[in-house]
């Protein structure tokens, strides 16, 4: 009877005080969650209206920063409730300081990778190398092809990203090697014509920028394009044909619908000239020129 008197007064006292210090937490981490993604869908909103790859990189920071924020917030939060209800239980938590500091020595050593994840991606989010919305190409250590598709999420652990074929990709950013963006500031569109080498050549260049002319006057492909697309000239020679290659400097992510619209854009032109070449093949532009191209442009 006697302990049924102190259960009932514990559950009276401490026990409700336990019962509100977890509900408040709850209430607390969800309201942190609710404000974090109405800011992320207000930033979402007002970046060009809507589309994930053609967002400004201010955008794309203060995305991943609001959700790294909002996570450690709600980390915090438990932590501090996890102390609180320890007190309440009448667990002394002056008595943990040693044992803690121990385990987290013995952690250390353990978790030197979740160390290592963290770290890396510290330096992502602050150095703004990729963001949400980032078509990227990433390398990962110890694995063969590069991982492309588009960044999903990003926090301080891993970096989630979604394929082409719509699969959901989690690398730990600490396995991150090499990351190339193919969605930053602007991209570039790069269309290589063979044609055999019978063909003027001259007049093969003058065709190529009549398309791209064309290009850059019609409505629904200007939008796309930053300046007029350009033809660079001859880029290889074989034995029996030579590959004159057309550029195009485009919004972030959309250097794929320009090389698309210019290829069957050059098969048409070359058709209404009686011009019989094999079909065009796109090519993306290596890192290296399009950070000569920038530059150059500087």
């Amino acid at each position: 009877m006697d302990a049924l008197i102190e259960l009932r007064d514990w559950l009276s006292g401490r026990g409700l005080e336990v019962v509100l210090i977890v509900i408040g937490a709850v209430l607390l981490a969800r309201f942190v969650s609710w404000v974090a993604s109405k800011i992320t869908d207000r930033i979402d909103s007002q970046a060009t209206g809507g589309d994930a790859l053609v967002r400004s990189e201010a955008a794309k920071h203060r995305h991943s920063l609001i959700q790294v924020l909002s996570w450690a917030a709600i980390v915090l939060i438990w932590s501090v409730a996890s102390f609180f209800v320890l007190d309440r239980l009448g667990v002394p938590i002056t008595g943990l300081v040693a044992p803690t500091a121990a385990l987290g020595v013995g952690l250390g050593f353990g978790a030197q990778r979740i160390v290592g994840d963290v770290l890396a991606g510290f330096f992502i989010i602050t150095e703004r190398q990729y963001g949400f919305g980032d078509v990227v190409a990433i390398s990962v250590t110890g694995a063969g092809e590069p991982a492309t598709g588009t960044i999903e999420d990003v926090t301080l652990r891993v970096t989630r990203m979604r394929s082409s074929n719509g699969e959901v990709i989690t690398i730990p950013n600490g396995a991150i090697a090499k990351v190339v963006n193919l969605s930053r500031d602007w991209a570039r569109a790069v269309v290589d014509v063979p044609v055999p080498t019978s063909v003027d050549v001259n007049r093969v260049n003058e065709v190529l920028r009549e398309v791209g002319r064309e290009a850059f006057r019609d409505p629904g492909l200007r939008p796309l394009l930053l300046d007029p697309p350009s033809v660079m000239g001859v880029e290889s020679l074989d034995l029996d044909q030579v590959n004159v290659r057309m550029v195009a400097r485009t919004l972030p992510g959309k250097q794929f619908e320009v090389g698309r619209d210019l290829r069957a854009r050059v098969v048409l032109a070359f058709r209404d000239q009686g011009m019989s070449v094999p079909p065009p093949t796109t090519v993306e532009a290596p890192a290296g020129d399009v950070q000569l191209a920038r530059e150059g442009e500087r």
